[in-house]
């Protein structure tokens, strides 16, 4: 049993709440994940240990707009002593998705990656963990100019700003005509479509959300002439030895201060609705978090 501190407030919450995904059924509390303090643990998670989680939650069983949850072990994940129980609360999906898709995509140190929508939640973590994993370009972009000055404010040297330059004009210059070997892109919709024109050699596009369209049309001489591939990505089919081994990565990063998650507002358990529109309407620099 975890007694839930603050819950995460997702894209997929919304498309649950509207009806667009078909596997989740009303009644149901929303929420994916979320981070709290064991209470009725055992001998791996004794009672008091800080933990995030995510998983079925808020999708086919209830989930974390709640005071407690009762979570199987395997989707149980320890945090770091240094980041408080808002930021873990944001932690598990973004960054679980975003370091395997990374590591599905064939990542490795010197490689160029594209992680669009640097305000968001997989954009953003995928472009900090390429980063601390010693790539050699970690790319991001993003429609709002005042997103592109938080960014460079924050630390972030290769966002490309959409309202100034196109993504393959910033791609090039970035890369001085090289392009990017992965892209992971949460976006879809015509942001998909340009990322796959950006393609290095041999390079792969993994696509894992669709927050800007469910449907694009594509150029194959992007993929055939490159020799270059297209992926999807889904966290719920990823193993728990897999799982486990990214987050023993991820939190070591945490540890080391090499990454760390951006929260950009909190909302009582209560302010939920709120919490959601400020979300997809407002579309802020970073994650909300339910505090419970």
């Amino acid at each position: 049993m975890v007694r839930v501190t603050a819950a995460g407030v997702t894209p997929l919450d919304h498309t649950i709440l509207s009806g667009h995904f078909p596997p989740a059924k009303a009644p149901l509390v929303l929420g994916n994940e979320g981070a709290g303090i064991v209470e009725g643990g055992d001998a791996d998670f004794p009672d008091g240990t800080r933990v995030a989680f995510c998983g079925a939650f808020g999708v086919s069983e209830n989930g974390s707009y709640s005071e407690y949850v009762a979570a199987p072990k395997d989707v149980l994940y320890r945090v770091p002593d240094m980041i408080d129980d808002v930021a873990a609360a944001g932690l598990p999906v973004a960054y679980l998705t975003a370091y395997l898709a990374l590591k599905n995509a064939g990542f490795t140190a010197g490689k160029s990656v594209l992680a669009p929508a640097i305000g968001g939640s997989v954009g953003n973590a995928a472009t900090q963990l390429a980063r601390a994993l010693g790539a050699r370009h970690a790319i991001s972009s993003t429609t709002s100019h005042v997103k592109a000055e938080a960014a460079t404010a924050l630390g972030f040297s290769e966002v490309i700003d959409l309202s100034a330059e196109g993504l393959a004009d910033g791609v090039n210059r970035i890369t001085a005509g090289y392009g990017a070997d992965i892209v992971i892109d949460g976006i879809g919709g015509r942001i998909l479509s340009e990322a796959l024109r950006i393609l290095a050699r041999g390079g792969s596009l993994t696509t894992l959300g669709y927050s800007g369209g469910r449907e694009t049309t594509i150029n194959v001489t992007d993929l055939i002439w490159k020799a270059a591939s297209i992926k999807s990505f889904i966290l719920s089919t990823e193993s728990t030895a897999a799982r486990s081994a990214a987050w023993s990565v991820i939190a070591e990063l945490l540890a080391a201060g090499k990454i760390k998650p951006i929260v950009a507002r909190t909302f009582a358990l209560e302010e939920a609705a709120e919490a959601m529109r400020h979300l997809i309407e407002d579309r802020p620099f970073g994650r909300v978090v339910l505090t419970i």
